[in-house]
């Protein structure tokens, strides 16, 4: 049923040997984790403050600027795993299962993580008006990971 072998083909082509699906799910969430790095990225303000949901801090010199390209340099090593997922999808597909890895742990780590920092970052209205998305919804998209690579390493059915 599932091929574990999969995550370190011995060579890497353009051929995944798993079922359809593995390939376009897999695309679809590379595309949504580019438009979260893009918007990380370039509309720093807005996902900071709008979509992260953290307060401006105000102050003299005004510190979000810093916070800002801070925020951004987050983004932008997002984009930068998104473009090796890209690719992965163009030229190694063989490789989706490794980087369903990869998410796997990026969203994983968040489960262990996020509890330790939540009261620190979240007193109540110091830094942030709720929790941030990737700290929400991070079993979700740790699930849909774990259903990517499950899939991605399931043999193909015999027809």
């Amino acid at each position: 049923m599932f091929n574990f072998s999969k995550v370190l083909p011995s060579v890497a082509n353009n051929e995944l040997d798993s079922p359809r699906i593995a390939l376009w799910a897999f695309i679809l969430f590379t595309a949504l984790m580019t438009w979260r790095s893009i918007i990380h990225m370039l509309f720093e303000s807005w996902g900071l403050h709008g979509i992260a949901n953290f307060i401006v801090l105000t102050g003299d010199p005004d510190p979000m600027p810093v916070i800002y390209r801070f925020f951004s340099m987050w983004g932008s090593a997002q984009l930068l795993f998104c473009l090796v997922c890209w690719t992965v999808i163009f030229k190694y597909k063989s490789l989706i299962p490794l980087m369903n890895i990869f998410w796997m742990i990026d969203w994983g780590q968040r489960l262990f993580i996020y509890p330790f920092i939540r009261e620190d970052i979240t007193v109540i209205g110091l830094y942030t008006d709720n929790l941030t998305p990737g700290s929400e919804l991070a079993p979700i998209g740790f699930a849909i990971t774990v259903l990517l690579f499950l899939i991605s390493v399931a043999n193909k059915k015999k027809k």
